[in-house]
Formats: structure tokens, sequence, C-alpha cells
């Protein structure tokens, strides 16, 4: 099991994610819900298109965090 960072965009209409350590991965939904599924199975196919293509398969490295400012 790996664990890689998504980050979550909310749009005016849909929400977008992606995963900074496995560059082209992406995925769009209606809701948070729909795109949180839709960038579990990205990930999987990902993985596994470079695993069927003999590419390497980059580790986990990124980290998110959310940080409080007064604007």
């Amino acid at each position: 099991m790996s664990e890689y960072t998504v980050i979550l965009e909310q749009g005016e209409s849909s929400w977008g994610a992606w995963v900074p350590d496995l560059p082209g991965c992406v995925a769009i939904g209606d809701s948070r819900g729909e795109v949180e599924q839709l960038i579990r199975e990205a990930i999987d196919g990902h993985v596994e298109s470079l695993r069927e293509n003999g590419e390497p398969v980059p580790a986990p490295a990124s980290a998110a965090t959310a940080v409080e400012v007064s604007a």
C-alpha cells in the first residue's frame, strides 16, 4: 500500500484533483466525493500503466498542509 498526496480544487461547477508525485494523474468530478473516488481509480490506473510499460513508479514524496493566515 502507498499513500499519495492528492490536491483537491473546487471550481465553479466541478471539483478537480491531481497527484504531485504522479505527473498527468488527474480527475474531475461533480462533487468532492465523486472526485475523491475518481482520483483513487486514476492513481490505480496510472501506476498499473507505468508498471506495464516498464517505467518506474515514483514513490510518494509530497505532503500538503493548510496554513491559516489573516488576509
